[in-house]
């Protein structure tokens, strides 16, 4: 727990969920990279991070003495866990499994992220909580029609369990945090791209699936028009907004209502455009078109386009363009891959 010295806290530790994957491993690189300041608290030295996941933690991570690899169910392993300054809540099922399993998506994003609140309701101190939400709590209602741009105010309206489930998680944190449980803070993140390994069971995968597949020279599939609109972010902008959200102090932060990060707005057309200026001419011709109607129905009601002022006067911005984020892609590629 934390140290004190002359009134400053010097030492602190830190929980991440979802530890093992990717944006929990990106965040954990950040956290161990330099001193940290915890809800505007002066910078401190980063003590013990613990990395909680289904999965162990990539070993260039537990190779630091700071981080400890916690593996199993959250549910069953908080209970063993000492208080910590800060918790990170990454981990969650993630669109497309949330809605072909509904008990898995309610048992883990939501009746986990309550067992992990009420887990820091019981701390001494009360952590500070950033809580990973989506875009996917806006959607196109049918009985109202497109949901247009949206801003900080726009009334969230989701159209699949995991969008309903991120909002069920975002009031949880905002009543804890009233109550003074938690120094919660919920950011929606933009679809996140490119990520690198293999597929996951996002709705979404395939806007990383189109650039990762082709620049290892593996054909990939485009489940949606080329003209369809859709919110990205690269993952260096995202861990930028997570981090943010950990760190500013409670009163530029505001509202407890959750931030929307700030997106890109492209198309898969664009995206693939882009590959083939960045990457290699061509290289866009390994990718099939072929639409899937389930897909298409779930990112198909997400927005597209957002106005985020709230974030922009946090200094958080958008990518310029999806030829950034695929440049981001190619240098953290050419990087050697850490052993597994």
């Amino acid at each position: 727990m934390r140290t004190m010295l002359d009134g400053e806290v010097t030492q602190v530790r830190v929980l991440v969920t979802g530890g093992a994957g990717f944006l929990g491993s990106a965040v954990a690189v950040r956290l161990l990279g330099s001193a940290i300041s915890l809800g505007g608290a002066p910078p401190a030295h980063l003590d013990e991070l613990l990395l909680l996941d289904l999965v162990p933690p990539r070993r260039d991570l537990t190779d630091d003495d700071r981080v400890t690899a916690v593996a199993g169910e959250l549910t069953s392993v908080l209970p063993e866990l000492d208080d910590v300054d800060a918790i990170l809540h990454l981990a969650g099922v993630v669109s497309g499994q949330a809605e072909a399993d509904f008990d898995l998506g309610m048992t883990t994003n939501v009746d986990g992220t309550r067992a992990l609140l009420e887990w820091a309701r019981g701390h001494r101190r009360p952590p500070v909580l950033v809580f990973t939400s989506s875009l996917a709590v806006f959607g196109s209602d049918p009985a109202i029609g497109p949901v247009g741009v949206v801003d900080d105010d726009t009334l969230p309206r989701p159209q699949s369990s995991y969008g309903f489930q991120k909002f069920i998680g975002e009031q949880l944190v905002a009543d804890y945090a009233r109550r003074g449980y938690v120094d919660g803070r919920s950011v929606r993140l933009m679809t996140v791209a490119v990520r690198p390994g293999a597929p996951n069971a996002a709705a979404s995968s395939f806007l990383s699936g189109i650039i990762r597949e082709p620049v290892s020279g593996i054909r990939a599939v485009c489940p949606v028009p080329g003209g369809m609109p859709v919110a990205l972010s690269s993952p260096r902008r995202t861990v930028d907004g997570i981090l943010t959200a950990l760190e500013i102090d409670a009163g530029r932060w505001g509202s407890r209502t959750a931030m929307n990060l700030p997106a890109l707005t492209t198309t898969p057309a664009e995206m693939v455009q882009a590959l083939d200026r960045v990457f290699a001419r061509g290289a866009s011709e390994l990718i099939d078109w072929e639409e899937d109607e389930a897909v298409m129905r779930i990112v198909g009601s997400w927005p597209s386009r957002f106005r985020t002022p709230r974030a922009n006067r946090l200094g958080l911005r958008a990518p310029e363009s999806f030829d950034e984020i695929v440049a981001e892609y190619l240098l953290t590629r050419e990087q050697p891959a850490p052993q597994p």
